[in-house]
C-alpha cells in the first residue's frame, strides 16, 4: 500500500468529495452566504450533476446576492442531528431556461419542492419567473472542504435572524387547556 504524502492527499481528496456529495444529497436544507454578504440564508436545494442546484426569486425562495460568476460559502447540515456537518466554497452559475442543464436540474428540484401551489405547471412558472442557480464546489483540488468533522471553526457562529414579515406563534389562548383536558376526561 502506498503511504506517500501524495497518495494520502489523493485519498483525503476522495473522502472530502464523497462527504461533500453525500451531505448535500441527503440534507434538505443548507445555508448559503453570497460573496459580499454578512449573513447566510437557508435554502432548499437538490444535488444534480456534481453541484447543488437551487431555484428562487419569483414566487420561490429569495436568492439575494447570489449572482452568476460570483462566489458563495455553503454550509451543509447533518440530516439526522441537524448540526453543521461541512462547509465549502462555491462558484455560482445560472442555468438558462430550457437548456439541457436547466431541464435536468429542474427535474431534481421538482421532486424536492414541497407543497407547490401549481405542481403540474411548476416548471413553466420557474422558466418564466425564477432563476435556477448551480453552486459548484470551487476549492482547489484537495481543499474543497473549508469545514469538516474534526476541523470546525471555534465558537457558536450564531447570528441574529434575518428580518422577515413572518411572525412567531402567539400565546395559547387561556381557555384552550381546559377545553382539551375536559375532552380527554370523557
Amino acid at each position: 500500500m502506498d503511504r506517500t504524502p501524495a497518495a494520502a492527499a489523493t485519498a483525503d481528496d476522495f473522502l472530502d468529495r464523497a462527504l461533500l456529495e453525500e451531505a448535500a444529497r441527503k440534507s434538505g436544507l443548507l445555508w448559503v452566504r453570497a460573496e459580499g454578504q454578512e449573513q447566510s440564508r437557508a435554502l432548499w436545494h437538490a444535488w444534480h450533476d456534481g453541484a447543488v442546484v437551487v431555484v428562487g426569486d419569483g414566487g420561490e425562495q429569495p436568492l439575494h446576492g447570489l449572482e452568476a460568476g460570483r462566489g458563495a460559502e455553503v454550509t451543509v447540515r447533518s440530516k439526522d442531528k441537524w448540526g453543521r456537518l461541512t462547509g465549502w466554497s462555491a462558484r455560482v452559475g445560472e442555468l438558462a431556461p430550457g437548456s439541457e442543464g436547466w431541464l435536468g436540474a429542474v427535474e431534481e428540484l421538482k421532486g424536492k419542492r414541497l407543497n407547490a401551489p401549481d405542481t403540474d405547471t411548476v416548471t413553466d412558472r420557474w422558466a418564466r419567473e425564477c432563476r435556477v442557480l448551480r453552486l459548484e464546489p470551487a476549492g482547489p483540488q484537495g481543499r474543497q472542504l473549508t469545514e469538516r468533522p474534526g476541523a470546525m471553526p471555534d465558537g457558536s457562529l450564531a447570528t441574529t435572524p434575518m428580518p422577515s414579515p413572518a411572525t412567531t406563534r402567539r400565546p395559547v389562548p387561556a381557555g384552550l387547556p381546559k377545553l382539551l383536558f375536559k375532552r380527554r376526561g370523557r
